[in-house]
């Protein structure tokens, strides 16, 4: 019954109190049409559905980690941001025998 949640189906009617008639789709005419209401699930719209002619955004950009150029010498300022619903921090330091122009 798994594959029965991959679309929404219309219902038809309610039959009794425990279980709903659905209007079942060509690829799933072999299955009875009536279902336990425990089974039922509401459908929720996706972004796609809400909006079909928008288009998905370009990938992240990939940010490449170069090797740093030595020991930290001091941490000049830090802040959190979200990204990939994940926070993450970030610094900017200065390196030992560096100077200012060069903090990353």
């Amino acid at each position: 019954m798994r594959d029965s949640f991959v679309v929404p189906f219309t219902i038809i009617k309610l039959v009794e109190k425990n279980a709903v008639e659905f209007k079942l789709t060509k690829e799933f005419s072999r299955k009875h049409p009536i279902f336990p209401v425990s089974l039922v699930k509401p459908y929720l719209q996706t972004e796609e559905d809400k909006f079909p002619s928008r288009k998905n955004p370009p990938p992240p950009e990939i940010v490449v980690v170069e090797a740093s150029p030595g020991p930290v010498k001091k941490i000049i300022k830090a802040r959190k941001i979200r990204l990939n619903s994940r926070d993450q921090r970030q610094y900017l330091v200065r390196f030992k025998n560096q100077t200012a122009n060069k903090d990353k």
